[in-house]
This record gives structure tokens, sequence and C-alpha cells, in this order.
């Protein structure tokens, strides 16, 4: 089973060198893979706009430019988003973007996108929130074109890219996976027609995991596409936002048993979220290492 941790931004409060000594820690404790979890700007409730799940001053680092950061200081995890909203952001730059790090990491990245749930956030950024899914849907294919084709032209509804050059390739070129986040029947369609894996992030039983793989298999088969070989990973627990969501990571034996539900569900991967680790009691980056590698052991022994 592939080990994630979803890296916490919070750690940025102890300096930069702290946020170094995490990412060495996590591939050092022998971790697979790191996401960073994304948001631009945060909206403070009002009028027609009630209070998100996270406060407008939770502290969030840009993703893409925090995994520039982890990848020059290690050499083996796989680096990742958990997720980009991606219709937030011009596809084309984020293939740049995405290219360039795939390139300065060896070929290390996995990029996970979702359509978000922020309308503010979207307004904030000049982009329309009700088109989001349309071209969410556009974006993968244009990013799959600015990584393969030595010419990408592209025609479509919301984007349009006429005989342009994009170099250089990433190494992975437009096999660079691209995992989708989503809990409804709209990302589980694109999963199954556009993503090379899952991410999920609200399965809270069997039943609801299969209603998910079906949907997803059913829409691969639907493509053409083998379901097979679609990758699964799933968020251990989501961020704690009552007393007693935080118990859930102070108590290691929760943790590790809901990996072995999630795997007995079919899931090959899994992600811890360290922010909740912090948010549990582990209140340094210190004690985030310490956490993380009684959390690996324990999983390992369990699940392999």
């Amino acid at each position: 089973m592939k080990l994630s941790v979803e890296f916490p931004s919070v750690a940025s409060r102890e300096g930069p060198d702290a946020v170094r000594r995490l990412a060495r820690a996590i591939e050092q404790i022998g971790y697979d893979h790191i996401d960073v979890f994304d948001h631009v700007v945060m909206g403070y409730p009002g009028p027609g706009r009630p209070p998100g799940p996270y406060p407008a001053t939770m502290p969030i680092l840009e993703a893409l430019m925090t995994l520039a950061h982890l990848a020059a200081v290690t050499t083996r995890v796989t680096l990742g988003t958990e997720v980009l909203v991606l219709p937030q952001r011009h596809p084309t730059l984020v293939a740049k973007q995405v290219s360039t790090l795939d390139t300065l990491s060896g070929g290390r990245v996995r990029l996970g996108v979702g359509v978000g749930w922020q309308e503010s956030e979207y307004e904030a950024l000049g982009e329309d929130f009700r088109t989001r899914g349309a071209r969410m849907d556009e974006a993968i294919r244009l990013l799959r074109a600015c990584w393969g084709d030595p010419q990408v032209d592209f025609e479509g509804r919301h984007y349009r890219v006429t005989a342009m050059g994009m170099e250089p390739k990433p190494p992975q070129g437009r096999r660079l996976p691209i995992w989708i986040g989503g809990m409804s029947e709209p990302a589980w369609r694109r999963v199954g027609r556009l993503g090379d894996g899952w991410l999920a992030g609200g399965v809270t039983d069997a039943d609801s995991a299969r209603r998910a793989l079906d949907s997803i298999h059913r829409h691969a088969e639907a493509a053409g596409r083998e379901p097979g070989t679609i990758g699964l990973q799933g968020m251990v627990a989501p961020p704690p936002r009552d007393a007693e969501g935080r118990r859930f990571y102070a108590e290691p034996d929760r943790v590790v048993a809901r990996v072995v539900e999630l795997q007995a569900m079919g899931f090959q991967g899994v992600a811890l979220n360290a922010t909740a680790l912090f948010q549990a009691g582990a209140r340094s980056v210190d004690a985030m290492i310490d956490a993380l590698g009684a959390l690996h052991a324990k999983i390992r022994a369990e699940v392999g």
C-alpha cells in the first residue's frame, strides 16, 4: 500500500528550514508521496456567504511553489497536489508549471485536480464558477496536449491554443498522471473517462466506496478504458472540525484501523493529513515528525 502525507502549511510558521526539515523527514521515514493542499484565498463569511470549512486566516502555502521547494530537498518521494483547483487557473500556464516541476524533480510529479467549492475564490481570481466542470474536462485534455504534442493545437469551447510549442516536455510526457478528486457523480464520471486515479476524500463506509467505484468503472468502460488501471487513494480522515475529529488522529490505533478498512475497500493508497495531526496535538514540526514516524511503523506492520 502506498502511504502519502498531505503536507501541512502550518509548518511554515517555524520558518523555511522547518518546512525543508519536515519534507526530508517524511521521505526518510519511508512515506511514498507528499501532497500539497490548494487554496489561493479564503473568504470571510458575510451576507450571502456562509462560513466555509476553513477559517479565512488559515495559512495555506501556494501549492506548486511549495512543491518546487520540496522537490529541491528530496530525491525519492513523488510529489503532487490534493487537489489543485484547476478551473481557477489557465491550463496552459498550469501545464508549463507542472512540466517544469516534473523536469526539476526528475519525473516525480502526480497532479491531483478538482473543481473546488468556493465561489468567492473563483470571483477573486476572475474565473467563472458556473462553468468549472466543463472547463475542467477541457483543461485536462489541454494539459496532456501541452505535455505530449510537439505543436499544440487545441480547439475547445473554453480554451484555444493554435500552433504553439511548449518545451521542455515533462520527463513523464503526456503520461504524467492526473488524479481527480471529488465525491459526486460528475467527479466519478470524470475519473472514469479522463483520470489516471481517484483521490477520495469523503468515503465513510464500504457502501459509499462501492457506489463510487461502480460509477467510476461504468464510465471507464463506456470510454473504452480498462477500469483496473485507475488508481485509488483514500484520505484516512478529513481535517477535524470538532473535538471528536481531533481525537481521531490522537489515537493511532483508530488511524491504523481506518487504513485497514480502506485497503479492504480496494484502495491501493492512503493519505494522512499532517495538518490534522497538528490539530490533534502535534503542535510543532518535531512533534509532527514523531507522530508521522510512529504512524508509519504501525501502518506498515499492519498492511505492509
